[in-house]
């Protein structure tokens, strides 16, 4: 495992606390690595939103924003069922097959970490979302999931949501072998919309 997946994992597991600040000289002595690759990783991971600004020219383990986390669900709650329902006319059954062959997967390893565990939620989606054969709503959509991630993580590690997640996972794909696209629609609308409502409250009331 490289410096930016060892790192990113760290983060999805809390293992550094949100708002702490991070330090090229910190970070290249706790994994052993040079200084060098820890500057690109630091801002890559800056980019896609594990990272904040701190001070003048340094990074921090942002905390978890419930306010930011309401938005990512609401834009999500709009866009998937919207990417979905222009996927439906073209999933066939082996892209089907292969939806079903992750979730069995998944089952298989309950024990999965957070960072696979997000890994394999998002294969099971884009295997989806990807017969829409629309390439910038679905990378938009991708933009999104990437900002979850550590979201994600967080809730399938404390709040235990992951096996009911999973139960909507297998109903959703029930549908669409059984051609009812708006019935599955309005599950993966549902599906988005109580996870984040959930995630939400619950960030909400330790803030408060």
């Amino acid at each position: 495992m490289d410096l930016y997946q060892q790192l990113k994992l760290d983060l999805q597991q809390g293992l550094i606390a949100p708002g702490t600040p991070l330090k090229q000289a910190e970070i290249a002595a706790r994994y052993g690595v040079s200084r060098i690759p820890v500057r690109d990783v630091l801002a890559r991971l800056r980019a896609e939103g594990w990272l904040c600004d701190h001070g003048k020219r340094g990074v921090a383990v942002p905390k978890l924003d419930p306010q930011e986390a309401e938005d990512l669900y609401l834009m999500r709650m709009y866009l998937e069922p919207l990417l979905l329902a222009r996927a439906a006319a073209n999933l066939n059954g082996e892209l089907l097959g292969r939806a079903r062959d992750i979730l069995d997967t998944m089952d298989r390893e309950p024990a999965l970490d957070a960072a696979m565990l997000g890994q394999r939620n998002w294969q099971f989606h884009t295997t989806l979302y990807r017969a829409a054969a629309r390439p910038a709503l679905l990378h938009t959509v991708e933009q999104l999931q990437r900002q979850c991630e550590r979201y994600i993580g967080y809730q399938n590690r404390n709040l235990d949501y992951q096996a009911v997640s999973q139960q909507e996972h297998h109903r959703l794909l029930d549908l669409l072998y059984q051609g009812d696209t708006a019935a599955a629609c309005k599950l993966l609308e549902r599906h988005i919309t109580t996870a984040g409502r959930i995630q939400v409250d619950h960030l909400s009331n330790r803030s408060g």
